[in-house]
């Protein structure tokens, strides 16, 4: 592990740590306690990511802080280490499949075979649940018990309650019973063990629907240029030496040509080029440059060579600055709470003073003896097992995200479900996202006495020789005409202008951008202007295509009063037509991506915020959102920034299933704790005043955690609407 310079204090350095063991948001709240008591700042801790950032004064620290870290039940690990517990099964994996042959065995012995069946022996029992009810207290023990210390119960905290109820019921119950057929009524091994692995499954699926989301930095870096061409001067001659690009210093010549990924951010010196921004601007058509005009580290020389000036390099660069920028979104994003905990912060107190006072009415008030009091005080805790609770959450996820996946939407986790179930406003980026990027001719105009079939002949035969974005619009589209037979000879592309021919008739003509006709008209407001020896003779109107179902999905977001705004590197016109078609009344056009994060951070201000996406430049403002979406054909590191996924990316109908499953699924997860923390508030009582047997309360408990799945599983056909 490199610490790197932090920028607020030159004498601080900023530490990034990837630990191990942590499970939740309480978790990442002791860690970052440890870390800011033993002298350092800015601690932030991501639990799903399993990295700890913090600014560190003196460098000698770092090792108090590994070891309190440690001390703390937590392991501090090496990236190759975090790197590899991507591939391959995870821990909390192997610890599920580690405790399933045991429940299983104590399940089915207990349900279908006799008292006097050799697996049903008390001492056997405990022996197979021992193993379960170890790994239960390392995975979900520690985390209760850090929960604890911060005077806030989690679900752990109710896991280990309901598994440690259970299973100190049975110990009671083999102890005091053992040899007696009695000692059946009190043995619970199997629900100690069937709690521990139904939760572990439910995490295991919760853990596996959420994407590492450190993978959109990795991606992102790929995309920085590692080798440059650096021109040297040797006795006058221009000498080309291939230099890293983390050696290019400000102030270097450097040449680049076309197909090389631009090294660092800098101006041209000489050549006619087009650029490919769509990195940073997600515009699809190519950008022309010409001397004096400035270019971007990452983005690609489609067309022409040029020598250009070294400007901003290293972290100064535009794309380092991107790349920053989605490190800070992705941990400043709040974790969200579980309305589960939010239900055991309450009910665990609840639950523990119901089952003191149970033991001591029983015993003191009644006059029943110490051990029934005592099992009337642990049939409390056991009637209020929270495996429904435990599983109302991960399994209508499961389902949510299940039914998603068929439908072609891939969502990262419950937390996303959750969030995406509460948006008040959704921001759109245009091309790619709200249009399909391909461009369509809205218009041909002819102008002094020239033919509308000669314009688009011209057209046809010029443009089949460019291999710009447009021109291969224009073919598709004027292919299947009859065109006037035009014989063009000397075909010339002019860098950065547009194409140029002469015909048989010795006549001059050029197709190209405003640059062109700039000499002859002041309307600068055409995609292509046509010319025929210097005279404006007609020009092309050029228009994105809008996605299928875009207006629809527009129209449904406003029914359930959800805002839709446009954010878009394009121009100011061309979003307002795009606008207008839509009903998008909210447009804010030009925005660069750290424009775009600050107004991502504004919106989020007011209320949850969805942002859909598909460039790199979308990633910062993904990351930021409550809930960051993007489309299939979108760049990686879209995908990565992102924790919904459309993958038709042709159709925006995706946006609205999406939405309506996620708000399903919130509904779902709501009915399930009705029903979990319902059936303890009835149970509770009648358990306490003794006339609920642990094994009729066994049989309610199964009772409810079949209403909980069974309600879950609904949701995979249930309507939406």
């Amino acid at each position: 592990m490199e610490p790197h310079s932090h920028h607020p204090h030159e004498e601080d350095t900023q530490v990034v740590l990837n630990v191990e063991g942590m499970t939740c948001a309480h978790c990442a709240m002791t860690i970052s306690k440890v870390i800011e008591n033993n002298g350092a700042e800015h601690a932030n801790v991501n639990f799903a990511t399993g990295e700890a950032r913090f600014s560190l004064g003196n460098k000698e620290e770092l090792k108090t802080i590994v070891e309190g870290i440690t001390k703390a039940g937590y392991k501090v690990i090496s990236q190759k280490e975090s790197e590899a517990h991507t591939h391959g099964l995870s821990s909390l994996e192997k610890k599920f499949l580690f405790t399933l042959p045991f429940t299983v065995v104590l399940f089915f012995s207990h349900m279908i075979f006799s008292h006097d069946f050799i697996l049903n022996s008390p001492l056997l029992q405990l022996a197979i649940c021992l193993p379960v009810f170890i790994v239960g207290c390392m995975y979900f023990g520690k985390s209760a018990w850090n929960s604890l210390k911060l005077f806030s119960p989690n679900m752990d905290v109710l896991i280990m309650m309901g598994s440690g109820a259970a299973f100190v019921y049975s110990i009671a119950g083999t102890t005091l019973f053992y040899g007696t057929h009695e000692a059946h009524n009190y043995i619970f091994y199997e629900t100690a063990a069937t709690i521990i692995s139904l939760v572990l499954l439910g995490n295991v699926i919760e853990h596996r629907s959420v994407k590492q989301t450190t993978s959109a930095i990795s991606e992102l870096t790929k995309l920085q240029s590692t080798i440059a061409k650096k021109i040297i001067l040797v006795d006058g001659k221009e000498l080309m030496e291939e230099v890293s690009a983390k050696e290019i210093l400000v102030g270097d010549m450097l040449l680049v040509n076309t197909g090389d990924k631009i090294p660092v951010d800098g101006s041209l010196i000489s050549g006619n080029i087009s650029v490919d921004e769509s990195m940073i601007t997600g515009e699809s058509m190519p950008v022309e440059k010409s001397k004096g005009d400035t270019v971007i580290g990452g983005t690609i020389l489609v067309n022409g060579s040029m020598k250009m000036l070294a400007e901003k390099v290293g972290k100064a660069t535009v794309l380092a600055k991107i790349i920053e920028m989605v490190k800070n979104a992705q941990q400043s994003k709040p974790e969200i709470q579980k309305l589960g905990d939010k239900v055991s912060t309450i009910f665990v107190p609840v639950v523990l003073c119901i089952s003191i006072v149970t033991f001591l009415i029983c015993h003191f008030v009644f006059d029943i003896s110490i051990q029934k009091a005592m099992m009337n005080s642990i049939a409390v805790l056991v009637i209020s097992c929270p495996c429904a609770m435990g599983l109302a959450t991960p399994t209508a996820v499961m389902v949510g995200i299940g039914r998603a996946a068929r439908n072609g939407i891939l969502i990262k986790g419950g937390s996303s479900l959750e969030e995406f179930a509460k948006v008040q406003s959704i921001v759109f980026d245009k091309t790619g996202t709200l249009t399909t990027g391909d461009f369509k001719i809205k218009n041909i105009q002819s102008l002094n006495e020239t033919s509308k079939d000669e314009i688009e002949s011209v057209l046809f035969y010029l443009e089949q020789r460019s291999s710009h974005p447009i021109a291969k619009s224009i073919i598709q589209e004027l292919k299947n005409k009859n065109h006037l037979p035009i014989s063009f000879s000397e075909i010339k592309e002019i860098k950065g202008l547009g194409m140029e021919g002469k015909n048989s008739d010795g006549n001059y003509f050029k197709v190209g951008s405003y640059r062109i006709a700039s000499e002859v008209t002041t309307d600068s407001s055409h995609t292509l202007y046509v010319l025929k020896n210097n005279l404006l003779i007609g020009f092309v109107d050029m228009e994105d295509e809008i996605k299928t179902h875009a207006k629809e999905t527009i129209s449904f977001l406003k029914s359930q009063n959800i805002t839709p705004v446009m954010l878009s590197g394009d121009t100011k016109k061309r979003c307002e037509e795009i606008a207008s078609q839509l009903r998008i009344s909210e447009i804010y056009s030009e925005q660069l991506p750290d424009q775009k994060l600050n107004l991502i951070d504004s919106f989020s201000k007011k209320g949850h915020v969805a942002m859909v996406g598909d460039g790199i430049n979308d990633a910062p403002a993904l990351a930021k959102a409550s809930v960051g979406i993007s489309i299939g054909n979108a760049t990686q590191v879209a995908i990565h920034s992102s924790q919904i996924v459309l993958l038709k990316e042709k159709d925006l109908a995706q946006l609205q299933t999406a939405y309506l499953i996620s708000k399903h699924t919130l509904k779902t997860i709501k009915q399930n704790l009705f029903w979990a923390f319902f059936y303890n508030v009835v149970a509770i009582p009648i358990a306490a005043a003794g006339y609920l047997s642990p094994m009729i309360g066994a049989l309610t408990m199964a009772f409810s955690d079949v209403i909980v799945i069974g309600n879950s599983i609904r949701l995979r056909t249930k309507k939406l609407n």
